[in-house]
Protein backbone atom coordinates (compact mmCIF):
# COMPACT_ATOMS: atom_id res chain seq x y z
CA UNK A 1 0.00 0.00 0.00
CA UNK A 2 1.28 3.75 -0.56
CA UNK A 3 0.01 6.99 1.00
CA UNK A 4 -3.08 7.22 -1.27
CA UNK A 5 -4.19 3.65 -0.53
CA UNK A 6 -7.63 3.10 1.30
CA UNK A 7 -9.14 -0.01 2.73
CA UNK A 8 -12.89 -0.02 1.63
CA UNK A 9 -15.53 -3.03 2.94
CA UNK A 10 -17.47 -3.33 0.07
CA UNK A 11 -21.31 -5.25 -0.32
CA UNK A 12 -21.46 -7.80 -2.59
CA UNK A 13 -24.11 -10.50 -3.64
CA UNK A 14 -22.17 -13.50 -0.69
CA UNK A 15 -21.78 -10.28 1.64
CA UNK A 16 -18.71 -7.98 2.84
CA UNK A 17 -16.20 -7.36 -0.04
CA UNK A 18 -12.71 -6.46 1.13
CA UNK A 19 -11.51 -3.95 -1.28
CA UNK A 20 -8.27 -1.38 -1.68
CA UNK A 21 -8.33 2.07 -3.33
CA UNK A 22 -5.75 3.35 -4.90
CA UNK A 23 -5.94 6.99 -5.88
CA UNK A 24 -3.92 8.95 -8.21
CA UNK A 25 -2.58 12.86 -7.67
CA UNK A 26 -5.93 14.99 -8.62
CA UNK A 27 -8.93 14.27 -10.44
CA UNK A 28 -8.79 10.60 -11.73
CA UNK A 29 -9.55 9.74 -15.48
CA UNK A 30 -11.83 6.99 -14.66
CA UNK A 31 -11.93 3.33 -12.61
CA UNK A 32 -9.87 0.43 -13.11
CA UNK A 33 -11.41 -2.23 -11.00
CA UNK A 34 -8.66 -5.00 -10.73
CA UNK A 35 -9.59 -9.01 -10.13
CA UNK A 36 -6.87 -11.49 -8.35
CA UNK A 37 -5.19 -14.69 -9.12
CA UNK A 38 -6.94 -17.72 -8.04
CA UNK A 39 -8.11 -18.29 -4.61
CA UNK A 40 -7.24 -21.37 -3.82
CA UNK A 41 -3.87 -21.24 -4.61
CA UNK A 42 -2.82 -17.91 -2.50
CA UNK A 43 -4.50 -15.61 -4.54
CA UNK A 44 -5.00 -11.99 -3.41
CA UNK A 45 -5.47 -8.66 -3.86
CA UNK A 46 -2.07 -7.75 -2.67
CA UNK A 47 -0.65 -10.03 -5.40
CA UNK A 48 3.00 -8.37 -6.84
CA UNK A 49 1.19 -8.72 -10.62
CA UNK A 50 -2.15 -7.23 -9.40
CA UNK A 51 -0.29 -4.65 -7.42
CA UNK A 52 1.75 -3.23 -10.56
CA UNK A 53 -1.31 -3.22 -12.60
CA UNK A 54 -2.63 -1.10 -9.95
CA UNK A 55 0.36 1.16 -9.64
CA UNK A 56 0.52 1.67 -13.80
CA UNK A 57 -3.26 2.95 -13.37
CA UNK A 58 -2.66 4.70 -10.97
CA UNK A 59 0.60 6.53 -12.44
CA UNK A 60 -2.23 7.50 -15.51
CA UNK A 61 -4.49 9.10 -13.28
CA UNK A 62 -6.70 6.26 -12.74
CA UNK A 63 -8.50 5.33 -9.82
CA UNK A 64 -7.66 1.44 -8.88
CA UNK A 65 -9.86 -0.79 -6.83
CA UNK A 66 -8.76 -4.05 -6.02
CA UNK A 67 -11.07 -6.46 -3.72
CA UNK A 68 -10.59 -9.63 -2.37
CA UNK A 69 -12.49 -12.39 -3.75
CA UNK A 70 -15.33 -13.85 -1.76
CA UNK A 71 -13.81 -16.23 1.01
CA UNK A 72 -10.35 -14.69 0.50
CA UNK A 73 -8.92 -12.19 3.59
CA UNK A 74 -11.70 -11.18 5.20
CA UNK A 75 -14.35 -11.04 1.94
CA UNK A 76 -17.60 -12.87 3.13
CA UNK A 77 -18.95 -16.58 1.35
CA UNK A 78 -16.38 -19.33 -0.33
CA UNK A 79 -14.73 -20.21 -3.80
CA UNK A 80 -17.24 -20.44 -6.48
CA UNK A 81 -15.53 -21.92 -9.33
CA UNK A 82 -15.67 -18.58 -11.27
CA UNK A 83 -19.69 -18.05 -10.90
CA UNK A 84 -20.04 -16.02 -7.99
CA UNK A 85 -16.69 -14.66 -8.11
CA UNK A 86 -17.76 -12.61 -11.79
CA UNK A 87 -20.31 -11.37 -9.26
CA UNK A 88 -18.01 -9.90 -7.16
CA UNK A 89 -16.44 -7.98 -9.61
CA UNK A 90 -19.60 -6.96 -11.22
CA UNK A 91 -20.55 -5.79 -7.19
CA UNK A 92 -17.71 -4.07 -6.83
CA UNK A 93 -18.08 -1.97 -10.46
CA UNK A 94 -21.70 -1.42 -9.40
CA UNK A 95 -20.22 0.26 -6.00
CA UNK A 96 -17.31 2.06 -7.30
CA UNK A 97 -17.67 2.20 -11.05
CA UNK A 98 -20.48 5.10 -11.67
CA UNK A 99 -22.32 4.58 -15.17
CA UNK A 100 -21.34 7.57 -16.48
CA UNK A 101 -17.46 7.18 -15.34
CA UNK A 102 -14.77 5.83 -17.57
CA UNK A 103 -14.41 2.10 -16.50
CA UNK A 104 -11.39 0.19 -17.39
CA UNK A 105 -11.51 -3.73 -16.02
CA UNK A 106 -8.07 -5.90 -15.65
CA UNK A 107 -7.26 -9.30 -14.13
CA UNK A 108 -4.66 -11.62 -13.76
CA UNK A 109 -4.39 -15.28 -13.75
CA UNK A 110 -7.65 -16.65 -12.97
CA UNK A 111 -8.70 -12.95 -12.37
CA UNK A 112 -8.14 -12.72 -16.07
CA UNK A 113 -10.79 -15.32 -16.83
CA UNK A 114 -13.16 -13.35 -14.55
CA UNK A 115 -12.74 -10.22 -16.11
CA UNK A 116 -13.66 -11.77 -19.25
CA UNK A 117 -16.85 -13.13 -17.82
CA UNK A 118 -18.19 -9.76 -16.53
CA UNK A 119 -17.33 -7.77 -19.35
CA UNK A 120 -19.14 -10.18 -21.43
CA UNK A 121 -22.11 -9.41 -18.80
CA UNK A 122 -21.60 -6.09 -18.54
CA UNK A 123 -21.25 -5.75 -22.48
CA UNK A 124 -24.06 -3.53 -23.85
CA UNK A 125 -25.48 -2.95 -20.36
CA UNK A 126 -22.90 0.40 -19.95
CA UNK A 127 -19.14 1.18 -21.80
CA UNK A 128 -16.33 0.01 -20.96
CA UNK A 129 -13.07 2.01 -21.79
CA UNK A 130 -10.49 -0.65 -21.75
CA UNK A 131 -9.56 -4.14 -20.77
CA UNK A 132 -6.12 -5.48 -19.23
CA UNK A 133 -5.51 -9.00 -19.15
CA UNK A 134 -2.10 -11.13 -17.53
CA UNK A 135 -1.32 -13.94 -17.55
CA UNK A 136 -5.28 -15.33 -18.64
CA UNK A 137 -5.96 -18.31 -17.07
CA UNK A 138 -7.50 -20.14 -20.69
CA UNK A 139 -6.47 -23.50 -20.14
CA UNK A 140 -8.78 -24.48 -17.15
CA UNK A 141 -11.70 -21.73 -17.80
CA UNK A 142 -13.30 -20.93 -20.14
CA UNK A 143 -12.78 -17.60 -20.98
CA UNK A 144 -15.21 -15.34 -22.52
CA UNK A 145 -14.26 -13.92 -25.88
CA UNK A 146 -14.00 -10.06 -25.76
CA UNK A 147 -16.52 -7.67 -27.79
CA UNK A 148 -15.15 -6.64 -30.90
CA UNK A 149 -15.33 -3.09 -30.02
CA UNK A 150 -13.26 -3.48 -27.32
CA UNK A 151 -10.34 -4.84 -29.09
CA UNK A 152 -8.55 -1.38 -30.01
CA UNK A 153 -8.55 -1.04 -26.00
CA UNK A 154 -7.46 -4.25 -24.81
CA UNK A 155 -4.02 -5.19 -23.81
CA UNK A 156 -3.48 -8.84 -23.52
CA UNK A 157 0.17 -10.08 -21.66
CA UNK A 158 1.20 -13.21 -21.85
CA UNK A 159 4.58 -14.86 -20.60
CA UNK A 160 6.31 -16.88 -22.96
CA UNK A 161 7.37 -19.31 -20.98
CA UNK A 162 4.58 -19.33 -18.50
CA UNK A 163 4.03 -22.79 -17.18
CA UNK A 164 0.73 -22.45 -15.31
CA UNK A 165 -0.95 -21.22 -18.37
CA UNK A 166 1.03 -21.99 -21.70
CA UNK A 167 0.90 -19.75 -24.17
CA UNK A 168 -0.60 -21.71 -26.86
CA UNK A 169 -3.59 -22.04 -24.47
CA UNK A 170 -3.98 -18.33 -24.58
CA UNK A 171 -3.02 -18.22 -28.58
CA UNK A 172 -5.90 -21.13 -29.28
CA UNK A 173 -8.74 -18.53 -27.28
CA UNK A 174 -7.38 -15.21 -29.04
CA UNK A 175 -6.58 -16.59 -32.78
CA UNK A 176 -10.52 -16.79 -33.69
CA UNK A 177 -11.14 -13.18 -32.12
CA UNK A 178 -8.02 -11.90 -34.36
CA UNK A 179 -6.88 -10.69 -30.56
CA UNK A 180 -3.32 -9.55 -30.55
CA UNK A 181 -1.34 -11.05 -27.68
CA UNK A 182 1.57 -9.30 -26.08
CA UNK A 183 4.35 -11.95 -25.31
CA UNK A 184 7.50 -11.20 -22.97
CA UNK A 185 10.10 -12.91 -23.73
CA UNK A 186 11.08 -15.50 -21.17
CA UNK A 187 8.17 -14.38 -19.35
CA UNK A 188 6.82 -16.76 -16.66
CA UNK A 189 3.52 -16.72 -15.37
CA UNK A 190 4.39 -14.16 -12.12
CA UNK A 191 6.61 -11.98 -14.36
CA UNK A 192 9.67 -12.64 -11.49
CA UNK A 193 12.25 -9.61 -12.31
CA UNK A 194 10.09 -8.65 -15.25
CA UNK A 195 6.84 -6.36 -13.25
CA UNK A 196 9.04 -2.95 -14.01
CA UNK A 197 8.32 -4.14 -17.58
CA UNK A 198 5.37 -5.23 -17.00
CA UNK A 199 4.04 -1.93 -15.67
CA UNK A 200 5.06 0.04 -18.57
CA UNK A 201 3.34 -2.03 -21.12
CA UNK A 202 0.32 -1.40 -19.14
CA UNK A 203 0.94 2.15 -17.94
CA UNK A 204 1.61 2.68 -22.16
CA UNK A 205 -1.54 0.95 -22.85
CA UNK A 206 -3.42 2.71 -20.41
CA UNK A 207 -2.14 6.17 -21.76
CA UNK A 208 -2.82 5.57 -25.76
CA UNK A 209 -4.93 2.83 -25.65
CA UNK A 210 -8.23 3.03 -23.57
CA UNK A 211 -11.24 4.55 -25.37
Amino acid sequence: MNAQTQPLTLQGPAGAIEALLDLPDGAPRGTAVIAHPHPQFGGTMTNKVVQTIARAFVQCGWRAVRFNFRGVGASAGAYDEGRGEVEDLLAVVAGQAPGDAPLAIAGFSFGAFVATRAIAALHGRRPIAGAVLVGTAASRFAAAPLPAELHPHALVVHGEQDDTVPLAAVMDWARPQSLPVTVVPGGEHFFHGQLPLLKSLVARHVRGGLS
